[in-house]
């Protein structure tokens, strides 16, 4: 069953030099229970189309069009109250740096508790703490009776990515937002870290959108991977399937950047150019200037996102057009 729609989702920022089209024209589904990678490159849009869909683009930014369904409801056009209702309960976000994310004044405990006293005003502040403790149990944090009591600043990097996970489960989300969660963690962290969220998933039947730039965490973890690039989505599907037999030519520049993976005799390739300035973006395919597969339309005409033969592969570019283009 799918749980999120995203439709023609557009994001623009509006600044002094332009309107910079960080997400435009993104549409893809999430599945109940599933765990789906979005990768890209840095400023690709990925971090802005999660941020969307709980509503918290930041200014100059806004959603310029598009839907964002949820159960079949249009969260873009809900009122806010209403939204607050669903933003930290039944869909939260993990944040990129837990040190951000927590108050520095408050203890662990009350930041766990004021979660879910807010979605839950009658359940006793009593309650909420021992359910503080079961989820600072749940995630892996030992002592937690006593670990409530703490402050941000007296937990290890681990312990506060652990204790952000437990804030954003504390009312048992269906979706669960992971914005490079394990950013500025050692590998070991990291690992413990999502496999942590792996077993959540499946213990609580949660879907995760997991936003990263490691193929290699999105390889291990994810049933199906969509691929961003320059605020498109190029290619969609089954991790296995795009991962082993890419069909963007963007897909198989990232896959052949990888160490032993790449060129000739496992040789690194890399992507020739930049990213285009999304202020500016090339007409035709975004990619077509850095593509070494372009051909006459590439430059000319937006390729639109082609459902291949498979489980759910989509891919927008030229090479795959289907019979009406």
């Amino acid at each position: 069953m799918t749980l999120l729609e995203i439709r023609d989702l557009k994001v623009y920022y509006y600044a002094f030099d332009g309107v910079v089209k960080a997400v435009d024209g993104v549409s893809l589904d999430i599945k109940s229970g599933e765990f789906f990678g979005l990768i890209g490159e840095s400023g690709c849009g990925k971090s802005t189309l999660g941020n969307a869909i709980l509503r918290l683009v930041p200014p100059p930014g806004r959603v310029a069009g598009g839907s964002i369904y949820f159960h079949g409801e249009d969260i873009l056009q809900l009122p806010e109250d209403r939204m607050r209702e669903i933003r930290g309960d039944r869909i939260s976000m993990i944040f990129q740096d837990p040190t951000a994310a927590l108050d520095p004044v408050y203890t662990i405990g009350d930041q766990i508790v004021e979660t879910i006293l807010a979605h839950n005003p009658e359940v006793s502040k009593k309650d909420a703490e021992a359910r503080a403790i079961e989820l600072l149990k749940l995630v892996g944090i030992p002592g937690a009776e006593a670990r409530i009591h703490e402050y941000p600043h007296q937990f290890s990097g681990g312990m506060r990515q652990r204790a952000v996970i437990a804030i954003a489960l504390a009312n048992n989300p269906e979706l669960l937002i992971a914005d490079e969660p394990t950013t500025n963690l050692d590998v070991t962290i990291e690992a413990q870290i999502l496999t942590l969220l792996d077993e959540l998933r499946r213990k609580l039947n949660m879907s995760i959108l997991l936003i990263t730039h490691n193929i290699g965490i999105v390889a291990e973890y994810t049933d199906r991977v969509g691929v961003m690039y320059a605020g498109k989505l190029v290619e969609v599907g089954r991790t296995v399937d795009v991962l082993t037999d890419p069909k963007h030519p963007y897909t198989q520049g990232l896959l052949g950047a990888i160490p032993g993976r790449g060129g000739r005799k496992g040789r690194v390739t890399e992507i020739p150019g930049t990213v285009p300035n999304l202020a500016n973006p090339p007409p035709g395919c975004r990619f077509h200037p850095r593509c070494p597969k372009r051909f006459d339309p590439c430059d000319q005409e937006e390729p639109a996102l082609v459902r291949l033969p498979g489980e759910g592969r989509m891919v927008a570019c030229h090479l795959y057009r289907g019979p009406e283009s």
